[in-house]
């Protein structure tokens, strides 16, 4: 009898076709997964007589109480090369391999960009007064000599900062180990934290989430936003003070926000933020583009067949 290969978190039902999983199939079972288990008892039970696992990005968390509960598992695939949500130390002791592919591109940056302009123009606002009948609501602003400020200059916030100059902003940027001479690197000026949220425009998150940046962003930080500032996170959820923000929006410390991350995804359908109409709300695709699933699937195939073969390869 065949082992079993799960695939985990497939909400768009397109990792079959997105790879030709033909030769993983000549030893193994797929089950796909389409919706998320949330219910820990239930993702075990699913996952009970499988051999591998391809999870998709941090969609699904392997502490070492699930992964102990899993004997049988003995690769686990993620998508990326880095995920916080399994528990490395967790899965070597247990004789877990834990192999990784290769992510996104500039798809990232390009979603903060099309955010910052649709805030900037009121596009969801317009578009939805249009398909009721509407015409012209909501005056928009410029975005050449706004300031945007980034927290956060790595890869994805340096790649921003090449569009945003692009777009003649006034770019400036913030993190703990950032310096004047990378900064200046990418078009951007170095500035203090404080500075950053009072002077602004526009404030968009790209740091990684860590011990250092969870809760990174809070109450006071957002208290010092200037008026008719706009908030932008395609980060992680946790690295903002979910709660800060929220009331920062429904006091109109905030002029409005654009998130495609949130501390719990699926975001719950009673969460608040979903009743507030200075809000953008995407269901975390910043990575998800057409190029990004071959990416992901199409080396997750890789990564099984090296694996069946007695050489796995991209092992974190």
């Amino acid at each position: 009898m065949a082992a079993t290969l799960t695939i985990l978190d497939d909400y768009q039902s397109v990792a079959l076709s997105s790879a030709d999983w033909s030769e993983v199939q000549k030893t193994h079972d797929i089950d796909v997964v389409t919706e998320h288990i949330d219910d820990v008892d239930a993702l075990v039970e699913r996952l009970r007589g499988s051999e591998i696992v391809v999870a998709m990005r941090e969609r699904t968390a392997f502490p070492a109480a699930v992964l102990e509960r899993l004997p049988n598992l003995k690769l686990l695939v993620t998508t990326g090369m880095a995920n916080a949500a399994i528990d490395l130390e967790a899965a070597k002791a247990q004789g877990v391999v834990v192999s990784g592919t290769e992510g996104s591109g500039r798809e990232v940056a390009e979603l903060t960009m099309a955010m910052i302009l649709s805030l900037a123009r009121h596009i969801v606002a317009e578009d939805r007064s249009m398909h009721e009948g509407g015409w012209q609501h909501t005056v928009g602003v410029r975005l050449e000599g706004k300031t945007l400020g980034l927290v956060g200059l790595g890869k994805q916030g340096a790649w921003v900062a090449e569009l945003a100059n692009a777009f003649r902003m006034h770019v400036v940027a913030w993190s703990p180990s950032l310096t004047p001479e990378r900064a200046a690197e990418h078009g951007v000026a170095s500035v203090g934290k404080e500075e950053l949220f009072e002077t602004s425009d526009f404030i968009s998150v790209h740091v990684p989430l860590n011990d250092g940046t969870r809760g990174l962003i809070g109450a006071e930080e957002l208290a010092l936003v200037k008026d008719g500032a706009f908030f932008v996170n395609t980060s992680r959820g946790p690295v903002v003070d979910a709660e800060a923000l929220l009331m920062a929006l429904m006091v109109d410390t905030l002029a409005g926000a654009a998130l495609d991350v949130f501390d719990v995804e699926p975001l719950p359908a009673a969460d608040p933020l979903r009743k507030l109409s200075n809000v953008i709300l995407l269901p975390h695709i910043g990575y998800v583009t057409r190029e990004v699933y071959e990416i992901f699937f199409g080396q997750s195939v890789e990564d099984v067949l090296a694996f069946v073969a007695g050489s796995p390869v991209r092992t974190l």
